[in-house]
């Protein structure tokens, strides 16, 4: 006789939020099309996930439990932002939703995110946890919500969509920074490279507010003079102005790699020319997988 999986114990929930939040990330931010706005989805979603496990019944698959609040999150957020497709199709067609080879899988994953985003809602969430994140048939039946006639037709048209779409050139012109947000970035990056955090806080409001992703938040000069403290105490970041997802960004190269791309990025948001609020990933280096980014060429 086989017992039940375990509900895992509160310590364990945290210990599995915080290593599956990269995946979460993935996920969300191809749902809703934007690294940023997923790291918004996914901490509504692990806020609603502590909030209700108090509350749930013996969690036996948490994986899955936690894949299915960010899902519904996620499309809560599509909601708001009125981008909402038909969820559920009257048709549920009984296609064939085979296993990809390794090639078409990763071509899959290297869709960006600006991709994902044509795809309707049942197809864009079905082909992320199934060609993306690797769970099986059944998992996105749970997890959606869906028979498993109506995730393999989904399934399949997606595949299909993004197919086609590969084939179209993507040679759209991007907008470059705006010569005000340029000229701020510049004088913000040039003084946090030389390291002079003075002549920094003095670029900042008296009620700034700071978000260390994944980490703290702080509010006022006072505290967030503490998060420039840091930055002072360790050599491996270099800034360069630059552009995520086309809004104005600073990129943050690891020293010990040249070469390669921004591990991290920040975003800044300005009052009466004083730095109001900022967004610091640096310990949420899963943002920026599959963004879009670009160094400023001004």
């Amino acid at each position: 006789m086989t017992s039940s999986p375990q509900a895992p114990a509160a310590a364990e929930v945290d210990a599995l939020l915080a290593a599956m939040r990269p995946r979460l990330h993935r996920y969300c931010a191809r749902m809703v099309g934007s690294v940023i706005y997923g790291e918004d989805v996914l901490q509504d979603a692990l806020i609603k996930a502590m909030e209700s496990f108090a509350s749930a019944a013996p969690i036996q698959h948490p994986e899955a439990w936690l894949f299915r609040i960010a899902h519904n999150t996620a499309l809560d957020f599509l909601r708001r932002r009125n981008r909402q497709d038909a969820l559920h199709s009257s048709e549920e067609v009984d296609m064939m939703a085979g296993e990809l080879d390794d090639v078409g899988r990763r071509e899959i994953a290297a869709s960006s995110l600006r991709t994902f985003m044509r795809l309707p809602v049942a197809q864009r969430s079905s082909v992320i946890l199934m060609d993306v994140l690797g769970c099986s048939l059944q998992e996105v039946c749970g997890i959606m919500d869906f028979s498993l006639p109506a995730v393999k037709a989904a399934l399949h048209r997606g595949r299909t969509q993004l197919r086609t779409f590969a084939s179209e050139p993507d040679d759209a012109p991007r907008p470059g920074l705006s010569p005000a947000d340029r000229n701020r970035l510049n004088a913000y990056v040039s003084r946090f490279n030389a390291r002079d955090f003075d002549a920094i806080r003095a670029m900042i409001a008296d009620d700034i507010r700071l978000e260390l992703v994944n980490r703290l938040r702080l509010n006022g000069k006072a505290e967030v003079s503490r998060y420039f403290g840091n930055y002072a105490k360790i050599d491996d970041w270099h800034l360069v102005t630059g552009q995520v997802e086309g809004r104005p960004a600073i990129l943050v190269f690891d020293t010990d790699a040249p070469g390669a791309p921004p591990r991290s990025f920040m975003l800044l948001d300005w009052s009466a020319d004083k730095v109001a609020t900022i967004r610091d990933f640096r310990h949420a280096p899963y943002a920026i997988d599959g963004a879009e980014w670009v160094v400023d060429q001004g």
